[in-house]
């Protein structure tokens, strides 16, 4: 059983290296690239905060020089991926549709047992969609029959589509305005797609493997996180066996609480650029937030889930990364109306910028304005006025 030791800096590099973010366009570039990033990291996180371009868009934007928005629906159309709800919701690659099988009867399984009204509407709906083709949740009549208490206080047919589309008995895509559409599995999942339901071993596999390719390093909790819907310690009992076998190497890092694992590699010696990179806070490199501070000595934490009066840096704050440091945090919003990108605090962390970052910096700000469809730039706030000043001088 083969065991490596590693420093810190070893370990961010094989880390950044795993998320793709090495250097500018790792994954090459166009519409083929968006899906060689989905099928690499196993899954994308899409969220609906919309500050500036959501989170999907960003991941793609941060690795592809020249990314389209419209290329994750079109892969979607061209069912090459898909939307599904493993962990988060989130984008996976088609060919491994079968691995979202055992999640999906978890959720038809271990929720409380359904209503004779549910039951009804959800037939209901299912036979409409069959007759119809997609539908989406405003296709159907308010079935309200309280007034809504809040955002996620949905109508009983938003409910039931949610549940059908969990189970695994539809499946959605989205519009451009990001609403989703619901249609049967038949009709987006192509015909040679391997549909046999994974083992409880298998999918512990699964999520293991995934796990590793997208974290570079991981722990057991990783894993757990992501494999949830694994029954009891199967992915430990898994991990064994795969580490017995070499298909896993145990791993050291100093100063960084283990047991640790990765995939065999035979290079730790990864070259990273200096290239600097806006990211999104739902970027598979921030998801765990305590790898942020284990590896890259770096707090961070996205604050538009904490009250107002208790944020330190801003309700939307993004981590900005140069080569294998994060020098800074931004929290920006694009102003589309006024086409203007509003940063309405930057502050830059207790490390060494120099002069080929700040200018990596600069080009980085200009091309992510562009990706908001920003043509002006305003800074509001910062901790470091000297190199604010700098960085405005290009703006």
């Amino acid at each position: 059983m083969e065991s490596f030791t590693l420093t810190k800096e070893q370990a961010r590099k094989i880390i950044i290296n795993a998320a793709g973010l090495a250097r500018k366009a790792q994954f090459g570039s166009g519409i083929e690239a968006v899906y060689r990033v989905i099928d690499h990291l196993g899954f994308v996180q899409l969220d609906t905060n919309y500050v500036v371009e959501r989170a999907h868009h960003h991941v793609m934007a941060a690795r592809i020089p020249d990314y389209e928005t419209k290329w994750l629906a079109q892969l979607t159309e061209d069912n090459r991926i898909f939307e599904y709800f493993p962990s988060d919701a989130g984008y996976l690659p088609m060919n491994e549709f079968r691995f979202s099988l055992p999640v999906k009867k978890a959720f038809g399984t271990q929720r409380k047992p359904l209503t004779q009204a549910e039951i009804n509407l959800m037939a209901e709906i299912l036979e409409r969609i069959e007759r119809e083709g997609p539908l989406m949740v405003t296709d159907f009549e308010n079935d309200r029959r309280e007034i809504s208490s809040g955002w996620w206080d949905w109508r009983p047919a938003k409910v039931a589509l949610e549940k059908l589309y969990l189970d695994g008995n539809l499946v959605i895509s989205r519009t451009t305005k990001f609403q989703k559409v619901y249609d049967l599995p038949r009709n987006m999942v192509p015909q040679e797609t391997e549909l046999a339901m994974p083992t409880d071993e298998d999918y512990a596999r699964y999520v293991i493997q995934r796990t590793l390719k997208a974290l570079g390093i991981a722990s057991v909790k990783e894993m757990a996180w992501r494999g949830r819907h694994v029954k009891g310690n199967l992915i430990k009992k898994e991990l064994q066996k795969m580490v017995l076998s070499g298909e896993v190497k145990t791993v050291t890092v100093n100063d960084v609480k283990g047991p640790l694992f990765m995939l065999p590699i035979q290079d730790f010696e990864i070259e990273l650029s200096s290239d600097v990179f806006i990211l999104s806070p739902f970027d598979i490199l921030n998801v765990f937030r305590h790898r942020l501070k284990d590896y890259f000595n770096f707090d961070y934490q996205i604050e538009c889930f904490v009250p107002a009066p208790k944020r330190v840096y801003g309700y939307f704050s993004l981590p900005v990364l140069a080569g294998d440091i994060f020098i800074a945090r931004m929290d920006a919003k694009a102003d589309r109306k006024l086409k203007m990108l509003i940063v309405h605090n930057i502050h830059f962390e207790s490390v060494h910028i120099d002069q080929i970052v700040i200018e990596k910096f600069i080009v980085a700000l200009k091309k992510f304005m562009e990706f908001n469809h920003c043509r002006d730039l305003i800074f509001k706030k910062t901790n470091n006025k000297g190199l604010l000043k700098v960085i405005s001088k290009s703006f």
